[in-house]
């Protein structure tokens, strides 16, 4: 049996733009989608904590250390500039496999967004 996990999460970041007339997707810096194990076009779930907004799209990697976290397209509906918000990923694993899995949490500096 096979069941999902939380892989990878980047807890509470700041949404540092929004663009609706982009094709799709999260912009992420890509020191956070190196640190939270995240590889570009992976598929992720958003959590905005300003307005409980709970949606999907995939990973595209941003400047490193720039602390973009940029919603595209029709996402950038769902949130404004400043909203923070969760980053999750999840992974799907032999029942006994995810008995021992230690997933990939980080929590960067809200201010910034930095590791720092």
């Amino acid at each position: 049996m096979q069941i999902q996990v939380l892989k990878s999460k980047i807890h509470r970041v700041k949404v540092t733009g929004a663009d609706l007339n982009y094709i799709g997707s999260i912009t992420i810096d890509e020191t956070l989608l190196e640190a939270s194990n995240i590889i570009e076009g992976e598929k992720v779930a958003i959590v905005n904590i300003n307005n409980g907004e709970r949606f999907e799209t995939y990973a595209i990697k941003g400047e490193r250390n720039s602390g973009e976290i940029t919603l595209n397209g029709p996402a950038a509906r769902k949130v404004q500039k400043d909203d923070i918000i969760i980053i999750i990923a999840y992974a799907t694993l032999e029942f006994e496999e995810a008995k021992t899995f230690k997933p990939w949490i980080i929590f960067p500096n809200e201010k910034d967004n930095s590791l720092t």
